[in-house]
Order: C-alpha cells, then structure tokens, then sequence
C-alpha cells in the first residue's frame, strides 16, 4: 500500500516544486514507484518534468471535477519510475467551481485513493494558498512536508499553516500527519541562515528532516531545461541532497 504526500505551504518562493519534482524523481530513482500530482494552476511541476502545459488535455483539473478517470490523466515522464498527473492554468477556475459541490473537500481523495495499490509514493505539488485546492490535497494525504526556507520571514505564517493542517485532522482526514518540515535554500557562509536552522530545529526537534536543501545553481537551472536535478546534473550538491531526503523519507516509512 502506497502512502500519498502533500508539500503545501502557503508561502511562494520556499521551494515547494523544486521539492515536489525533484524528490519525486529521487524515490523513482531509488526504485520506487511514484505519482506527482501537479495540483498548482501555475503548472511548474508540469513543465519542470518538460511536459508542455499548452498541450495538456486531462490533468488535475478533469480529476478534481471527476470528468475523466484517475489512469486517463496519467502521463509518463522521462524519469525513470515517475508518473505524472499534470496540471493546466485551466486549474484557476476549480476553486470557484467545486464551491457549490457536496462534500467539496474530499474529491480528490475519491479521485486518487485507489492508486495507493499502484505507486509506493504519491506525492502532491500543492498551490501556493490555503484554498480548496491545497484543502482537498491535505484531505487526500497521509501526510505533509512543509518546506521552509532559511530566509528572515521563514517562519511567519507557519503557525497558520500548522492551524489548518490541525482543522483538516479534525474536520476531514483524523489521520494526516506531518512527515517533516524541511529546510530549504540554505547557504553556510550566512550568519541568518544557520540561526533559522537552528531556531526551526530548537522550535520543532523531530520534526525536521536531518536533511537540507543547500542553495545550489544547477538546482534553479534545471527546470528552465525541463529537467529534474538527477537528470540535469546527477553529481550536482543539488542531486545529492534531494536523494539524501528520498532515502531519510524510505527508511523513516519503512521502518
């Protein structure tokens, strides 16, 4: 049985498809069967996997509505073991749509929960907002990773993220879980960046993956390319820290 992961944090910029796409095709590389569900109307996971949004004909957007079957907006993707749902700008409009439905918050776990007999992972690239969108992902999931970057404002508005997670465990899914806060864009030669490793680590303890994602170059290139970092550069620090992050989130679950 496979386990389903959103990577939501309502704050752009902290490396949420960076994650999504990159440690997706880290677990494929280390043998795991995975599903990236690009649940974001800007569709960067969809053409950071080099998918050409503008040719995009079913994706999130028909599943969320239940117009197309989960399998028919499966597309395969050049990295080995990955599988991608994409998405489309056409997305924007699904918040406005799914306002007015019965049981609004739970269509995409009716959508996808069956695919957990397919993939070992399902990870889902959540919007950059705390709307129906990121709602119905958290309803769907096991569990969450929340980026944040060790950057001055890295920690505001995580308390409003925790607030909601904590609504949808009530509310929704009694059953999600935080897998991990995880540390972006960190650079050692700044003073800043080490004190929000260590404010984040002294706040949150257990919480927080061992592992961090290091301001890289090859990291912000390889999607203008339509790559993911193990394909761009496998050698890069980039690669090494985002399979560093697959084999902490393998051993954690199977143990």
């Amino acid at each position: 049985m496979g386990k389903i992961i959103a990577i939501a944090n309502q704050k752009g910029g902290v490396g949420k498809t960076t994650t999504s796409v990159n440690l997706a095709a880290s677990l494929g590389v280390l043998e795991k069967k995975v599903l990236l569900i690009d649940a974001d109307p800007q569709a960067n996971a969809t053409s950071g996997l080099g998918i050409d949004v503008e040719k995009i004909e079913m994706g999130t957007y028909q599943l969320l509505e239940h117009s197309s079957k989960a399998e028919e907006t499966i597309m395969k993707t050049e990295s080995p073991n990955l599988d991608l749902i994409p998405a489309h700008i056409d997305l924007v409009a699904i918040e406005i749509e799914l306002v007015d439905m019965d049981q609004r918050e739970y269509m995409l776990a009716r959508a996808i929960r069956h695919l957990k007999d397919t993939y070992d992972y399902i990870l889902i690239d959540c919007a950059p907002s705390l709307g129906l969108l990121t709602l119905n992902a958290l309803t769907a999931s096991d569990s969450v990773i929340i980026p944040i970057q060790c950057e001055y404002f890295a920690l505001e508005g995580l308390g409003k993220l925790l607030n909601t997670i904590k609504s949808v465990q009530k509310i929704h899914n009694s059953s999600l879980d935080i897998e991990g806060l995880l540390l972006t864009m960190f650079d050692s030669r700044l003073r800043l960046s080490n004190q929000v490793v260590e404010e984040v680590q002294k706040h949150f303890d257990e919480m927080v993956f061992d592992t961090i994602i290091q301001r890289n170059v090859r990291l912000s290139e390889a999607p203008s390319y339509g790559e993911s970092i193990i394909n761009y550069d496998a050698g890069s620090k980039g690669a090494a820290n985002y399979l560093s992050l697959a084999q902490e989130i393998i051993t954690k679950n199977d143990a």
